[in-house]
């Protein structure tokens, strides 16, 4: 089920973050307060995939960008990343909004799941994430209403 993600989760949240950070490498950097990255700054909304009363997902909305959206490793390939991608574009659609996101070009199966959900690719670019750190990232928007 995907729900509103209260502050009661957020502990929960951190974890299933952390386990896709050792999984996968998400987020690039890992976040000195992970509960604190995950409420953003301008954060609009966030919702937690939630199975049986265990968070095994989420994502956040800050303004039209969609950010901070995760599925934990055991709960992979069960459709979870589109729900909880569906869930920020229709609250952004209420808002009439199109909502767009970054990607690093080397997260295959973030790239796969936007590109199955019909977001079209706007652009590439290589970005400084620290020090002498490039990082190709991809943009995205969501497909039209």
């Amino acid at each position: 089920m995907i729900r509103k993600r209260n502050d009661t989760d957020l502990d929960a949240c951190a974890a299933v973050l952390a386990d896709v950070h050792t999984h996968s490498g998400y987020p690039h950097h890992w976040p000195a307060d992970p509960v604190r990255w995950l409420t953003p700054e301008g954060l609009t909304d966030a919702w937690v995939a939630d199975d049986g009363g265990t968070v095994v997902g989420h994502t956040a909305l800050c303004g039209h960008e969609v950010s901070r959206l995760y599925v934990g490793p055991a709960a992979r390939g069960q459709g979870i990343g589109g729900r909880l991608l569906r869930a920020a574009q229709e609250a952004a659609g209420a808002r009439g909004l199109r909502l767009v996101l970054e990607v690093k070009s080397t997260d295959r199966a973030a790239v796969a799941l936007y590109e199955r959900h019909g977001w079209l690719r706007t652009g590439t670019e290589r970005q400084e994430w620290g020090p002498g750190e490039q990082v190709t990232v991809h943009r995205y928007e969501a497909p039209a209403p």
